[in-house]
């Protein structure tokens, strides 16, 4: 008993893992399906575990490290039950780099290394220079020497010297381009490169089960960094040809762990969005400081974050849609920004490494924070009404924002669209009451760096009206646009579009879902085949004062001829300024055969130019101002 009880003791000591209890083993498990919404994406995994009579730990590991842990859900546990569930983080865990990266590294590795020789190579050059240097101001010293001696190693040296500059401005120059290759390696490396490869995520399960069993388990849950948009190809061929309408969409993730030939679901989704229904309660008057500010609703907009986009341009208006000049624009979280030159245009370089929205903000007006979402991005602020006075800066000095004449209306393109599908692509479109979700037949591979993987989701053909339109005041090219209508039937996203038009690329437009207009207009580009011309015609009348008021007379001509062998149909519009001022009178407007606003000033005359014709439109008007004032005429 006692030889029994001291081998016992010795195996303990030997190995006391093998009567305390192990660690159990990680489980095998593989990402089957994936479902990814606008930001954020639900991961499905398969395992086969075989569990004992009471008690269970299960181990999942190599998981991306950013798992919402209050979305894990189990299935397929049969009689089993879930005693805990654990989210946790393993920085001892890294993820395996692939065949790419590795490649990419090797290479780099020998562009380093020969640049690493080059170098060396240059400074012996440079030693042996140093010291030809040194040597010659010696023999130089050296009285001895005869003259013609000297003139030999002065012809020697200087011939050496000029060897050795010459080779080490060769090899500097070589290092130059190596330096431009380890840049184009280390930037390529970055883009297949994953920060949270530093760390791997891991579920614990523990398990009750009354018997011995296999479980073909499910585990799913959801992650934030990946997502898709949308992108659209919009073609016409003619203008008697439908538009045809490529629906795709782009693809990203940055999850930390590489989806291997999965499925792919697509849904208009948004598991980020604020559900909860909003509470309106009374709304009782009281005396207030001078800090408080009115809330502003919620607005209703389905813009998501686009990090393809490397430069933004747009318009910043007001709510009656005059440009602000002036207005700041700055990416979130970084001091980079701009501001809107006079006509409320803007332009900013997009910093990758700061915030994914734009700040926008003008004195008197509230401040608005969109998601960087594509290259256009026109925005309209709404005034506060808590300001103390309504002034618009001007580059002339400050007036009061009545004086603000608005702008023509843009013609703003967008479209919604969604028909009966002929891409063989897509396997099935379920829609619910809240999203959409397009089931892709095709299996994917999607890493995690910073690549785009872009899916064709459907593609349509769209009846459209094809017409010209020209506000020669603003921009003197004939633009060609193309109408749909019955558009609320059609169900798209938010995003950009590339337009093709005669087989040419004509440039980018947007897609509005949340546009309110019975019909949609795409802009398909200039068509420089009809001249469009606005002068001012002079000596109309004579500038004179009545008493305390100045009279200005204005008068216009615009001359269109279609140099095209077919006919056109053209819509050209101008304006009259409309007064905000009691003290500013618009009068005498001739109008000729326009159709003419008088709320807006707006003028518009629908043209039909047959081939080589051409057309003179005049209008006139008359502004009286008091004598001493400056007005924005």
């Amino acid at each position: 008993m006692r030889i029994l009880v001291l081998l016992l003791f010795c195996l303990f000591l030997s190995n006391p893992n093998s009567i305390a209890s192990e660690k159990p083993l990680p489980q095998n498990s593989k990402i089957e399906k994936v479902t990814i919404y606008l930001q954020g994406a639900t991961i499905e995994r398969s395992s086969s575990v075989t569990v004992k009579s009471g008690v269970n730990e299960l181990i999942f590991d190599n998981l991306s490290p950013d798992i919402l842990e209050n979305s894990i859900q189990l299935r397929g546990l049969d009689d089993a039950s879930i005693l805990s569930l654990a989210f946790d983080l393993n920085y001892l865990d890294k993820k395996t780099v692939s065949a790419e990266y590795e490649k990419l590294k090797s290479d780099l590795d020998q562009l380093l290394y020969e640049k690493n020789s080059i170098q060396n190579t240059i400074e012996g050059y440079e030693r042996e220079l140093k010291l030809l240097t040194e040597n010659q101001r010696i023999n130089s010293d050296n009285t001895d020497l005869s003259l013609e001696k000297v003139k030999q190693i002065s012809a020697y040296y200087r011939q050496r010297s000029t060897e050795i500059q010459n080779i080490i401005y060769k090899q500097k120059r070589e290092i130059q381009e190596l330096d431009r290759k380890i840049n184009d390696y280390r930037q390529q490396m970055n883009n297949l490169d994953d920060s949270r490869k530093e760390m791997r995520g891991e579920i614990t399960v523990k398990l009750q089960s009354d018997r011995a069993t296999s479980l073909n388990l499910e585990l799913s849950y959801i992650i934030q960094n990946a997502g898709w948009f949308p992108l659209y190809d919009i073609r016409a061929e003619n203008t008697s040809s439908p538009i045809e309408l490529n629906y795709k969409a782009n693809v990203y993730q940055q999850s930390g762990i590489d989806w291997d030939n999965v499925k792919l679901v697509l849904s208009t989704g948004d598991p980020n969005t604020n559900n909860f229904k909003p509470d309106l309660q009374p709304k009782y008057l009281n005396f207030v400081t001078g800090y408080y500010r009115k809330t502003s609703a919620v607005n209703r907009t389905n813009y998501k974050y686009n990090p393809t986009i490397r430069s933004v341009s747009g318009i910043v208006t007001d709510d009656s849609g005059a440009p602000l000049p002036g207005a700041n624009i700055t990416q979130a979280g970084s001091s980079n920004g701009t501001t809107t030159d006079f006509d409320g245009k803007y332009r900013l370089s997009i910093n990758s490494n700061s915030g994914s929205a734009l700040h926008y903000s003008y004195v008197g007006f509230n401040t608005e924070s969109i998601p960087i979402h594509g290259s256009m991005m026109n925005v309209q602020l709404e005034q506060n009404n808590e300001s103390l006075d309504e002034v618009v800066v001007v580059g002339y000095g400050t007036q009061d924002k009545r004086s603000v004449v608005g702008a023509l209306a843009g013609k703003v393109a967008g479209i919604t669209i969604n028909s009966e599908s002929y891409n063989e692509n897509v396997e099935a479109k379920e829609e619910s009451l809240t999203n959409t979700r397009f089931e892709i037949k095709k299996r994917y591979t999607i890493v995690s760096n910073a690549d785009i993987t872009t899916i064709e989701i459907d593609k349509f053909d769209l009846p459209a009206s094809y017409q010209h339109y020209a506000a020669p005041e603003l921009n003197e090219n004939v633009f060609l646009t193309a109408t749909v209508t019955d558009w609320e039937r059609y169900d798209l996203l938010q995003g950009e579009a590339n337009i093709y038009f005669e087989g040419s690329y004509a440039g980018k437009t947007a897609i509005s879902p949340l546009a309110t207009t019975d019909s949609l207009e795409i802009s398909l580009g200039i068509d420089p085949n009809i001249i469009v011309k606005r002068e001012k015609k002079d000596n109309f009348k004579s500038k004179s004062f009545l008493g305390g008021t100045r009279v200005v007379a204005k008068a216009y001509e615009i001359s269109i001829r279609n140099t095209k062998s077919s006919a056109v149909n053209l819509v050209l519009e101008d304006r009259i300024p409309v007064s905000q001022n009691k003290d500013i009178k618009v009068s005498d407007q001739e109008t000729a055969d326009a159709a003419y606003d008088e709320k807006t000033g707006i003028l518009k005359w629908k043209l039909e130019l047959a081939p080589k014709a051409s057309v003179t439109k005049n209008f006139s008007y008359e502004v009286r101002y008091p004598k001493g004032q400056n007005i924005n005429l």
